[in-house]
């Protein structure tokens, strides 16, 4: 691709060539051309120099000028291609910064070794403008299925055509133990599309939750539509799945119609997935109705469901539990991912002996605190009754319920429930003085004296300590580490103190040590409420 500049539109055409081969704007092309010239023409007169070349797209002559521009005194420092107002003089009528002179220059003939360089940063050019194009063209695919031909495996990495360019399907997202040979024909979706320095990498997966939703959405007609929608997924790969997914018409059943006639629906879906099982639920807002779906083809007897830890507990009779859990814990684990939930499983024995312990449990409380005998304490602990405070300070009328149980029993059962809750509030405050709790914290509101003791064994003594805690080391939480829900103890998670609590008590420790201004407070509150009423609004 020698160029010369006696062959002007030999320019011309071979920008026309090089931009139909690499389908890219010959505009691009004669760009680098002009660049590759002027790189010449300074090899010829001199490196210092602004040498620019201007190919006229027409007749394809390339004008070569020289620029200079006028800048101050003490800032010249290219003579070649700078100069000052005194000096610009002799050249233009009344010189002011800034202004450059253009002059006209002979073009240069290339040599072999100009041309050579000149062809190498035309080939630069052309590659970053390729490379463009085709992150341009696949940046808004991701998310999306291609089909595209295997050209090789390097590594256990599938590199695959994808028309434009290349793109890699690493082993880890391969279903199982698939292999492939040079030119089989592949279905893969496009996870990201990434801009490197080496050209833009496209990722592919067959293992994303989004394949299988997005071959559903070629195979079902009425998701396409919006009729329909998916509302989540989880995959074990190559072994089984579940999607949820619910119905707009209520003429449409959504399990029916992704299933198919005698199943050619779903079955299209399997097949590429190479035998994947799949089981499709219909999706329900409530939570634990959800779960039971979810964990078809079990039975369920019964759920409690933890909403604050996201927790939730399902009972399931004896017969039933190794189907609930499945093989490996796959019908378990995929019925979590796909509600979003901690599932812990019981049999109803299991949940009963539990049940049971919790009712001993709160009986001898009873009788060892209000010196009641077996019977009267498991009456208290059968209408409901859970701890001292609720029989302390309930209205009288829901202990007259109880059988044999009238006013003057009533008041003696508060009366001996209030002198204990007072016993051990005393001994907690004493306790937490000891270990050095200062009144600064002992006189704020909001907090027990079981709470001072519990946050003075967490060595918080003082108001400025428990200032400075977070909401999340008073009330407990939840941190994900590698996708797995992991417990973080609160100091006063056992007097169940919530994180909003918990958020309100610190923020007025904050206020009332001046580190915050109850105003800014107040303004930074109102402005939240303004943002989530326009968010609603607008939804």
């Amino acid at each position: 691709m020698a160029i010369t500049s006696a062959n002007q539109l030999e320019l011309l055409q071979t920008a026309e060539a090089v931009a139909r081969e690499k389908m890219i704007d010959p505009v691009l092309v004669i760009e680098a051309m002009e660049e590759s010239l002027a790189r010449a023409a300074k090899s010829r007169y001199g490196a210092e120099m602004d040498i620019r070349v201007s190919i006229d797209r027409k007749t394809g002559r390339a004008t070569f000028t020289r620029v200079r521009t006028v800048v101050e005194d003490e800032l010249l420092e290219n003579y070649q291609a700078e100069f000052t107002v005194e000096q610009a003089k002799q050249y233009m009528e009344a010189p002011e910064v800034g202004q450059q002179l253009i002059e006209e220059v002979p073009p240069v003939e290339m040599g072999r070794i100009a041309a050579q360089s000149a062809k190498q940063v035309i080939l630069q050019k052309v590659r970053e403008a390729e490379r463009d194009r085709q992150f341009e063209e696949f940046k808004d695919r991701a998310g999306t299925i291609i089909n595209a031909l295997v050209k090789r495996e390097e590594y256990g990495n599938v590199i695959v055509d994808v028309g434009a360019g290349e793109a890699i399907l690493r082993r880890n997202e391969k279903i199982g133990r698939e292999s492939y040979r040079p030119n089989d024909r592949i279905r893969c979706y496009i996870k990201d599309v990434r801009r490197e320095q080496r050209g833009p990498q496209i990722f592919l997966s067959r293992t994303a939750p989004e394949f299988m939703a997005e071959l559903f959405k070629m195979e079902v007609p009425e998701i396409y539509d919006g009729i329909i929608e998916i509302k989540a997924v989880a995959r074990d790969p190559g072994s089984r799945a579940k999607i949820a997914v619910i119905s707009y018409d209520g003429s449409i059943d959504p399990v029916g119609a992704c299933v198919g006639m005698r199943g050619s629906r779903v079955q299209a879906v399997v097949n590429e997935l190479q035998g994947e099982k799949i089981d499709i639920i219909p999706w329900n807002e409530d939570q634990p109705t959800f779960l039971v779906n979810a964990l078809q083809p079990a039975e369920v007897s019964k759920v409690v469901l933890d909403e604050e830890a996201g927790k939730i507990e399902v009972v399931v009779p004896e017969e039933q539990l190794s189907l609930a859990i499945g093989r490996r814990g796959q019908n378990v684990r995929l019925a979590s991912q796909l509600t979003g939930l901690d599932i812990d499983i019981m049999t109803e024995a299991d949940e009963s002996a539990r049940r049971q312990a919790e009712f001993e449990q709160r009986t001898k409380l009873f009788m060892d605190n209000l010196d009641l005998d077996e019977f009267f304490a498991q009456l208290l602990v059968s209408e409901g009754f859970t701890n001292l405070e609720e029989v302390a300070y309930v209205e009288v009328d829901e202990l007259l319920v109880i059988d044999g149980v009238d006013e003057g029993t009533a008041a003696e059962l508060q009366a001996r429930a209030r002198d204990v809750l007072e016993a051990a509030a005393k001994a907690a405050l004493e306790s937490a003085r000891a270990l050095g709790a200062e009144d600064s914290l002992i006189d704020f509101d909001g907090l027990t004296p079981q709470m001072i003791e519990a946050l003075a064994k967490d060595d918080v003594k003082t108001l400025e300590d428990f200032a400075t805690c977070a909401d999340w080391e008073l009330a407990g939480g939840w941190t994900t580490v590698d996708g797995e829900r992991h417990k973080d103890d609160g100091v006063l998670e056992p007097f169940e103190v919530s994180l909003e609590e918990a958020q309100h008590l610190v923020m007025t420790a904050r206020i009332m040590l001046g580190w915050v201004d109850p105003t800014e407070l107040e303004a930074d509150e109102e402005e939240q409420e303004d943002t989530d009423l326009t968010e609603e609004t607008e939804a």
